[in-house]
């Protein structure tokens, strides 16, 4: 919708918004978010918005808390076997679907076997390929038998992939369309309305397992792109809730009473991955050329005012196993010394894509495109729409891909080592498997990788990642850039709904205290 049409309906809706949100019969609760949803369904969503908004309908085993530590929710506890192959959960009792059946065993296996199943074509599916099968043990105990041990499998558990759908839908659905538009679940809304570019809209679960909750009577998330208009819903009134906060408002927000605003480190990561199949790339001196041309200081002034932080490596260290390798330094006569020993003491041309082409993506590339001219390397940059990121991968091997340097960004949804390392860094892992943009292969990195996530023991597996982490740094298959961080406005009267490191939320307890 055009801008002017866009602030026109808001001001239509205003009115009626504000007193529906006031009426004591009908306390709802508007989110506005800056993109559109994908689906309804965890196990089909790659976008962790998705999986996020659609915690108003689902619950799984497992869930994060505010600091992204597992939590038990429709789980109990589990035991783990010492090999670490075998897990038994022991599952809460009484908790009603939304279509009125109870929740057991029988509907984990059967949401395992449907999510695991490489023939629903979901794209979730690898995130637990390390499940060998799921079994009943009786009505409220089941069992997981891993392939390997893995490390992060309750982390795993906890993102919001492995939500339970009930039974009678996923028998019911004939593809998986069926399920990114209607969702029956057990969290505390039910769904009413999805449109994935306009909103999503649930009720209050009458039989929702814990007493007193929720404390709205409805919840709506609704997609707004652009950051002027998503502020100014949460100025209005029209939205209790927003996320992100436009990085260049929020000092403007900070001075209106009526809003409470969040700023917290997450676990999203920027970096430009170079395509080692590409010269000159295939040459570690360009690469590390390429890092010493940039300031990452100056460019969290200029494209993040102030609300992200220099990388100190591949990995937050919020994450356990996160390694601190230090900020790389900013040494332009280095990158010239560098360029001229690799072959290219004029430097080259080269091109940058990047994944999004918001705002903030955009100053990026302006400001990378402006320091590596500095230092000879002529840089053309192209801000990809979504549906052109196939150009990238669509390539079915190494030499089908187009891309030199790759501006885009990993959040590590998992909330731990393996998966905020492995599907970037990982041999076979290149696209279109994973996110390996950089086709990076290093033998002694993979069996790393290898060995970690099979370590049970926590201070050898932080070990492990440790000298992988050092190993990955020495071979430079990127430029590192910023830790993000994560933004959320508020009504004062809105309480207990949190941003998260993840960028999610912790809306579960959330209430209007007047």
């Amino acid at each position: 919708m055009p801008t002017l049409a866009r602030s026109a309906a808001l001001a239509v809706t205003l009115l009626s918004a504000v007193l529906a949100f006031g009426s004591a019969q009908a306390r709802g609760l508007t989110v506005a978010v800056s993109n559109n949803f994908s689906t309804l369904d965890s196990w089909d969503a790659n976008d962790n918005l998705s999986r996020a908004a659609g915690k108003s309908v689902y619950e799984g085993l497992y869930t994060f808390d505010r600091n992204l530590k597992p939590i038990p929710q429709l789980a109990e506890s589990f035991t783990v076997t010492p090999d670490g192959l075998v897990y038994v959960f022991k599952l809460r009792q009484g908790v009603k679907f939304h279509d009125g059946t109870e929740f057991d065993a029988e509907a984990v296996r059967l949401n395992f076997e449907r999510g695991m199943n490489p023939e629903s074509r979901l794209t979730r599916r690898s995130f637990f390929k390390f499940v060998d099968k799921v079994e009943v043990v009786d009505r409220y105990t089941v069992k997981f038998t891993l392939k390997s041990a893995t490390a992060g499998f309750i982390q795993r558990l906890s993102n919001g992939t492995a939500s339970m759908i009930c039974p009678s839908l996923i028998k019911r659905a004939k593809t998986k369309q069926d399920t990114a538009f209607e969702a029956c679940g057990t969290g505390p809304y039910v769904a009413k309305r999805f449109n994935p570019s306009e909103e999503f809209y649930a009720e209050k679960f009458a039989d929702y397992r814990v007493k007193g909750l929720p404390k709205f009577d409805w919840i709506r998330w609704v997609p707004v792109t652009e950051n002027s208009t998503r502020a100014a819903m949460l100025q209005t009134g029209e939205a209790q809730f927003v996320s992100p906060v436009p990085f260049e408002q929020y000092k403007q927000l900070e001075k209106n009473d009526s809003i409470t605003l969040q700023k917290i480190p997450s676990v999203v990561t920027r970096y430009i991955s170079m395509n080692e199949t590409k010269k000159p790339f295939d040459d570690i001196r360009v690469r590390q050329a390429v890092n010493y041309a940039i300031n990452r200081n100056a460019l969290v002034k200029v494209a993040y005012n102030g609300f992200a932080v220099p990388s100190t490596g591949y990995l937050p260290t919020q994450i356990e196993g996160g390694l601190d390798l230090g900020v790389w330094p900013y040494d332009p006569k280095k990158a010239r010394e560098l360029l001229k020993e690799a072959g290219y003491p004029n430097g080259f041309s080269t091109t940058i894509w990047a994944g999004y082409n918001d705002g903030k993506t955009l100053k990026t590339l302006q400001f990378l495109q402006q320091q590596l001219n500095a230092v000879g390397i002529k840089v053309q940059t192209r801000a990809l729409e979504p549906g052109q990121r196939t150009e990238i991968y669509g390539a079915k091997t190494p030499a089908d891909s187009k891309h030199n340097m790759y501006l885009i960004g990993w959040t590590n949804s998992a909330g731990e080592p393996d998966w905020g390392l492995r599907p970037l860094l990982y041999s076979t892992n290149t696209p279109p498997v994973l996110n390996n943009d950089s086709y990076y292969s290093n033998k002694n990195v993979d069996a790393l990788f290898d060995k970690a996530v099979a370590e049970t023991d926590p201070e050898k597996r932080v070990a492990t990642y440790a000298e992988l982490q050092k190993l990955v740094h020495a071979d430079v298959p990127w430029a590192p850039l910023v830790f993000e961080m994560v933004t959320a406005g508020s009504s004062k009267h809105l309480k207990n709904f949190h941003v998260i490191p993840d960028s999610g939320f912790d809306f579960y307890t959330a209430e209007w205290v007047d």
